[in-house]
This record gives C-alpha cells, sequence and structure tokens, in this order.
C-alpha cells in the first residue's frame, strides 16, 4: 500500500521501465544508466545482500545476464572453459535476434577471430601467437620507452606548478608507449586515446569509435605487410600459427584497447592513493612497501575493469545457488569479487604483494599482457615521483569525481600542485630519445579523419554487418 504523496509536479517521475529508475519492468537491476554508474561499487553491494555470489542484472538493452560477484565463483567461471565458454555465438540473446545492431555491447561481446572468444584448440593456437609475441619485448626497452614518454609529458608541465595527472599524464603515457610496441607512428596516439576510451563505455558513438580504431589497426597491419619491424604486428604476421591479416588485426586492436584503458585507470588510481593515503604514501616513501607492492594493493581496492564480458554457459549448471542456463551471459565482476567478505572480512587490511586479486582475470583466459602494463605503470609512476617529489592533491579529496560504465570506473581528474621546475636539459632527453627510439620504418600512413557526429550516426557500421551474420546462423 502506498503511504507517501507523490511530488507534487508528477511529470518529473521517470516513467516504469525508464533507465533513470536503475530497475528493469521485471525488477531486475540494470548495470547501465544514472544509478549504475553513479555508484558502480555500491550497486554491487546491494546485488551481494539481495542475491549472494551471482546475481540477475540488465545490460543495455535490459538484456538479462549473471554478474559474478563471489571471489570463488569468478574463478571459477575463470577457470571452467568446459562449462563456461568464451564463444559468444552461443549467447541465447544472439540466437533469438534481441542483439540490435547498434548496440553498444557489440564492440565487447560480437564474437570475432580472437584468442579471448575462442576455447581448445583454436584458443591454443592465437593465444600461443599473442604469448610468444609478447615475450620478444625486452623489458629493458619497455622500461626505456616509459623513460622516454614519461619525461617527455612531465616537461611539458613542470615550469606550470601544477597539472591534471588524469588527463595530461595517465591518459596519455601508455597509448604513446603501446603505439611504439605495435610499430606505430606516436602521432596516432591522441586520437587512439579517445577513441579507445570512448568504445569501452558503450556509448551511443562506441561503435563510430570502434571502426576507427579498426581501420587504424588495418592500415597498420597492411604497413607491416610490406615493412616488418621489431613491433608485435611484425611478429604476429611472422609467427608460425600463421594468423590471417584479420585475425592479426584484431589481436593487435585487442592488446591496444586492454592494455591502454587497464594501464590508465592503474596509473591513476595508485597516484590518488599516493597522494590522499598518508600512510600509503609514508610507507611507499619510507621504503617498507615497494612499488610493485603498492600497485598490488592498488589492483585490489581498484582494479583498472570492474567487470569483463563474458562467460557462456555450454549446459544448465548452478554457480553461486543459482541456476545457470545453457546460453547464459555471465559477466565476471572483478572489482566486487575483490571485496567478497569471504576473502577480505577487513577491508583495511593491507595486501601489499598479494596478487591473488582478479584485476588479471585468472586461468586460460589471463590477461597474456600484464606485465607490460605493470611495467608501464610502475616505471611512470616512479618517474613521476622522483621528478615532482613535493606532489600534493590542489582540492579537497571529497571534490574528485569517477566516470563510471557498465565495464569501469575512470577518475575523471587528479588536480595537483607542487615546486615549479625547469624541464630536462635538451641534452638529456635527446640522449634517451636516441637510446628509445624505434628501428626505422617506412613513412607512416596518415592515420583516418575522425568521422563527422552526423556521418557517425547515418553510416552503417560493419558492427552491424556482423550482427546481421548471427541473425543468419
Amino acid at each position: 500500500m502506498v503511504t507517501t504523496q507523490p511530488p507534487a509536479d508528477a511529470s518529473l517521475i521517470p516513467p516504469p521501465g525508464c533507465p533513470a529508475h536503475g530497475l528493469g519492468p521485471d525488477g531486475l537491476r540494470r548495470l547501465y544508466g544514472p544509478e549504475a554508474e553513479a555508484d558502480p561499487m555500491g550497486l554491487y553491494e546491494k546485488l551481494r545482500g539481495e542475491h549472494g555470489a551471482v546475481a540477475p542484472v540488465l545490460l543495455h538493452g535490459d538484456l538479462p545476464a549473471w554478474l559474478v560477484l563471489g571471489h570463488r565463483e569468478n574463478l571459477i567461471a575463470m577457470r571452467t572453459p568446459s562449462t563456461y565458454s568464451r564463444d559468444s555465438r552461443r549467447w541465447t540473446a544472439f540466437q533469438e535476434n534481441q542483439v540490435a545492431p547498434d548496440s553498444p555491447l557489440m564492440p565487447m561481446v560480437a564474437w570475432q577471430p580472437l584468442c579471448v572468444f575462442a576455447d581448445g584448440a583454436e584458443h591454443k593456437r592465437l593465444r600461443g601467437a599473442v604469448n610468444d609475441s609478447l615475450g620478444m619485448f625486452d623489458r629493458r626497452g619497455i622500461r626505456r620507452h616509459v623513460t622516454r614518454f614519461a619525461d617527455q609529458l612531465i616537461d611539458g608541465f613542470a615550469a606550470a606548478g601544477s597539472v591534471d595527472l588524469v588527463s595530461q599524464f595517465a591518459e596519455q603515457l601508455p597509448m604513446l608507449v603501446m603505439t611504439q610496441l605495435l610499430g606505430m607512428p606516436e602521432e596516432y596516439g591522441p586520437r587512439l586515446v579517445e577513441a579507445a576510451r570512448d568504445l569501452m563505455k558503450g556509448t551511443e558513438t562506441a561503435l563510430a569509435s570502434n571502426d576507427y580504431v579498426v581501420t587504424t589497426m588495418q592500415q597498420l597491419v597492411e604497413r607491416k605487410r610490406v615493412a616488418p619491424g621489431p613491433d608485435l604486428a611484425s611478429w604476429l604476421l611472422q609467427h608460425e600459427a600463421e594468423l590471417s591479416d584479420d585475425e592479426v588485426m584484431q589481436h593487435v586492436r585487442l592488446v591496444l584497447i586492454a592494455a591502454n584503458e587497464t594501464t590508465v585507470n592503474l596509473i591513476a588510481d595508485t597516484l590518488k592513493m599516493v597522494l590522499t593515503d598518508h600512510r600509503f604514501r609514508a610507507n611507499l616513501s619510507g621504503g617498507h612497501m615497494t612499488l610493485p607492492d603498492a600497485l598490488d594493493q592498488v589492483l585490489w581496492d581498484a582494479p583498472p575493469l570492474s567487470a569483463i564480458p563474458g562467460r557462456w554457459a555450454t549446459g544448465d549448471t548452478e554457480l553461486g545457488g543459482q541456476k545457470i542456463k545453457e546460453g547464459d551471459l555471465l559477466l565476471l565482476g572483478l572489482a566486487a569479487g575483490n571485496v567478497d567478505p569471504a576473502v577480505r572480512p577487513d577491508l583495511t587490511t593491507p595486501l601489499y604483494g598479494n596478487r591473488s586479486h582478479l584485476a588479471f582475470s585468472s586461468g586460460p583466459h589471463e590477461c597474456p599482457g600484464q606485465d607490460i602494463g605493470r611495467a608501464i605503470a610502475e616505471t611512470g609512476i616512479d618517474i613521476l615521483l622522483t621528478r615532482l617529489p613535493d606532489l600534493q592533491l590542489a582540492v579537497p579529496e571529497d571534490e574528485l569525481r569517477w566516470t563510471s560504465a557498465w565495464l569501469s570506473r575512470h577518475l575523471a581528474g587528479l588536480p595537483v600542485r607542487f615546486t615549479a621546475r625547469r624541464p630536462k636539459p635538451a641534452s638529456a632527453a635527446e640522449t634517451t630519445a636516441e637510446v628509445a627510439a624505434p628501428v626505422p620504418a617506412a613513412a607512416p600512413v596518415a592515420a583516418p579523419e575522425p568521422l563527422p557526429v552526423v556521418e557517425q550516426a547515418q553510416r552503417r557500421s560493419w558492427w552491424s554487418a556482423l550482427a546481421a551474420r548471427f541473425r543468419r546462423k
């Protein structure tokens, strides 16, 4: 029975089923919309309290899925591919034509010729090529790239005495380094930063942003066929697994997007913790905790990706007390699993150096590039704190803001102040650049121009064609 009066202006009440409510028509909670984006961790805890370790949720378009909240249950889903497959073509929503061709879910869940969508022998073939190619990087060479670009970025704001460490450092450094590792001109970096972040958010322009990334990667693969170099794209093309050009393009795209998003968030959240947690900073500066240990604490408390899609049930099963049907989609709740009371009854207890977190997944699909991401974050943060040791937060901590999407939570800004300093002497910077410079390659192909907004809305995305193939099956 209703016991409260409606507001004077009833027109302000969102209609039933509106995403503003946070609930779908059947009462399930949405993982998208204002409520979910305002406080994702709060939403996870509501779901844990209501459903336990595995909760029914709704994705964009009110498509049903299961969010895995328990640490143990996440590991079961990650490590049992015979029960929880990575092949998204199993999804009932695809088989029943419930997913719109322009759904913002498509860039992340539509099947592609990638190791992350494969199981068994095909996964072994594709994953082997990725592992072998990533393993060819010289870790010292990676750190030289990071040093070079970190110094360049710091030189750009050192004399100002203030900077936003998110937009002017954390969001720039990983992509600048990744362009070098992938064999791309560094001027590609700024546009790719914007496009890669947009497609991860599941926005209305996510498909167009993905098109831009794909076109750029296709150009890269074509170029490396003619002029190979010491880079990931070339090594994948040359691998004995004989990947097709499309398979190489897709894996380069995957590495670029995954490495950028996760490393940006890892750098930003670690710097935020250094600047706001005095005990954390004291342990770090006093030598009681190493920077790698500090990264592990952040990976527990604020994993770079909050959730990852997904796993698809190969048959009817049960997980966390829930009856999972064949073809159901499971999202792995990395952030929720990391704060599961079953493994962390006291969230204030430090976990320095403990790597049993879920931040990089586990099992056969554990992130293959995690060491590279950690190297970029660790080296970049170390250089920043060494060159600007008196960094101080320029605003009260409670004024910091985050932007959230269905897969990640991103610190929107980290304004700091410090004693203004002169940039490094040119000779030192030039020496670093010479040491880190990649082997010369053919003249770069111009990066494609960003699509006009109107054209983005009107054009038929290649994802639409991909979705159409699902409907013909």
